[in-house]
């Protein structure tokens, strides 16, 4: 009878040890992986969504995990994997809630109140990151919180994702902020070489910089003031400079191949070129084709953007010759909107067009129409 009570016992032991374990591991995942649950009022029986994004302007959104709040307004999103490192989007119906991970995170909670997720009104435990992002963002919408404590948080912060996020949420596109932009943008590429956070923050920085160019040539070319030099290589690789033009009356012409209103106002050039090339007129092309940083990325295979890039140069000598663009001065870097000789004069759409004087000096900009290039060209011939 002894023996049988201590075996009830045994049994009975066991089985509270296991009906515990068992308890436990429904709030457990496996060692590596990541529970993401959430309290969120006024939210019941709706979808939630978590997704992977860069949150810069060439964001790409990678969906991982859906689930369903219940009547309450709680879910839970239970991975057997953590997704590592990264800025991630919860979806709540219509609101969002953003995350910055470390990776090493093995359980984050969010509480608060659908009805004001958009004003940052909730709390979040288990990941650093996005405790001190819920911080920032509050002393920003309180202006309390400078371009200077951004860039002491991209230099700082453990985690790098933070101060490239607050950059590009709290700065945008204002360039007199390049110096915290370019800080970030080094420590990335130092903590974290070839990831695509890095690889689209740098190609941020570089349309930001494109942009203060534009802007700043915008400013300085202006009819009156001296034509910026250009050197760049025709399609033979033979280099031609804008300055060695100097004595004739130039139409400097931007162009590309891929451009409908390029090419129906490219007969409307070759008339005038052609009845005044031996007066002393001639045409300087630069051509927009080729291959920008935002396509080379999502070719991803360098040999894959040498052979856009050699299609896009094909296609280009191909519209030479089929428009009849007879003059010799065809020029390109090949980098299709991030030419850098359409940023030095400002061009953000094309054609666009800058008559030169003798002197080389810009006489008038934005001709179209061969009537309107003849008219302009006689006065300075």
């Amino acid at each position: 009878m002894l023996v049988m009570k201590k075996v009830f016992v045994w049994v009975g032991t066991a089985l509270w040890i296991f009906l515990s374990l068992a308890a436990c591991q429904q709030d457990s995942v496996p060692r590596g992986g990541l529970i993401i649950e959430g309290d969120i009022a006024n939210a019941p029986n709706l979808s939630v969504h978590l997704d992977r994004t860069t949150m810069v302007r060439s964001s790409q959104i990678l969906a991982l995990e859906r689930t369903e709040t219940d009547a309450n307004g709680h879910f839970v999103f239970k991975l057997d994997k953590h997704p590592g490192k990264g800025i991630y989007r919860l979806r709540i119906g219509a609101k969002q809630i953003v995350l910055i991970l470390n990776g090493n995170e093995d359980k984050v909670r969010i509480e608060g109140d659908l009805t004001t997720l958009q004003d940052f009104d909730y709390s979040v435990s288990g990941s650093e990151d996005t405790q001190k992002l819920l911080e920032m963002v509050k002393g920003l919408m309180a202006g309390q919180v400078t371009s200077d404590d951004i860039r002491q948080i991209g230099d700082t912060w453990p985690n790098p994702l933070l101060g490239m996020y607050l950059a590009v949420q709290a700065l945008g596109n204002d360039t007199r902020f390049m110096d915290v932009y370019k800080a970030i943008g080094q420590r990335l590429e130092k903590e974290m070489p070839g990831s695509e956070y890095t690889q689209l923050y740098t190609q941020y920085i570089a349309s930001l910089e494109q942009q203060a160019l534009q802007r700043q040539a915008a400013e300085k070319i202006k009819i009156g003031s001296p034509a910026p030099d250009i050197a760049l290589p025709s399609p033979n690789g033979t280099v031609y400079r804008l300055s060695d033009l100097r004595g004739k009356v130039v139409l400097l012409d931007f162009w590309a191949s891929w451009c409908g209103p390029c090419r129906r106002e490219n007969p409307n050039v070759v008339q005038v070129y052609k009845k005044y090339k031996d007066k002393g007129f001639t045409v300087f092309s630069v051509s927009l084709d080729g291959v920008d940083s935002r396509t080379a990325a999502r070719l991803g295979n360098p040999e894959k953007v040498e052979n856009f890039r050699a299609r896009a140069k094909e296609r280009w000598i191909k519209a030479i010759e089929d428009d009849g663009l007879e003059w010799p001065y065809h020029v390109s870097d090949l980098k299709k909107w991030e030419s850098s000789a359409a940023a030095l004069y400002g061009v953000r759409s094309i054609p666009k067009s800058f008559l030169i004087d003798r002197e080389g000096r810009i006489v008038a900009i934005g001709l179209r129409g061969a009537a309107a290039i003849e008219r302009e060209l006689l006065k300075h011939l």
